[in-house]
């Protein structure tokens, strides 16, 4: 089995946003708004969904930059007020393990390598099975029904 990371989103470029009025993020492309239904609105930072009734601010962010024809953004969730990126270490959160996901097998260069669809349940599979390929670097979760970008998971070199 590879060792592997799965982390959150750091906070700190939407720090700014937490607790602006309507029309101020609106004039930066965001949109608060207040969870109905969970699980739904999965914090990119905190890798929980969040719970009915808090806010969560959508917002487009660049999940990929790199410098190759891959290079992307999407709308992304984050909890306002997420101050803390989550970190998992050989084990999958549940936001993820609940949802049918999209997996991208990226290398170093950030050119695309190989990518399946997959039950959430079969993420860790999934993990051990592309970083049994030397050539992937890191991997890309996107919920394949919205397209949005999930989690990064990065192999955890041998020291």
């Amino acid at each position: 089995m590879s060792d592997f990371v799965i982390a959150g989103i750091d906070p700190a470029p939407f720090r700014h946003l937490y607790g602006q009025s309507d029309a101020t993020l609106a004039a930066q492309g965001a949109i608060r708004m207040v969870v109905e239904a969970a699980p739904g609105s999965p914090c990119r930072v905190t890798l929980e969904d969040a719970a009915v009734g808090e806010t969560v601010l959508l917002l487009n962010y660049e999940h990929l930059p790199v410098a190759t024809p891959y290079r992307s953004c999407h709308a992304i969730f984050v909890r306002e007020g997420a101050e803390t990126a989550a970190v998992f270490v050989n084990s999958i959160p549940e936001q993820l393990a609940i949802r049918l996901l999209s997996v991208r097998a990226f290398d170093a260069a950030g050119m695309m390598l190989d990518a399946d669809v997959i039950d959430g349940s079969g993420l860790a599979a999934a993990i051990d099975r592309f970083f049994s390929d030397p050539r992937v670097t890191y991997l890309h979760v996107h919920n394949a029904k919205p397209g949005c970008f999930a989690a990064r998971v990065d192999r955890v070199s041998a020291a």
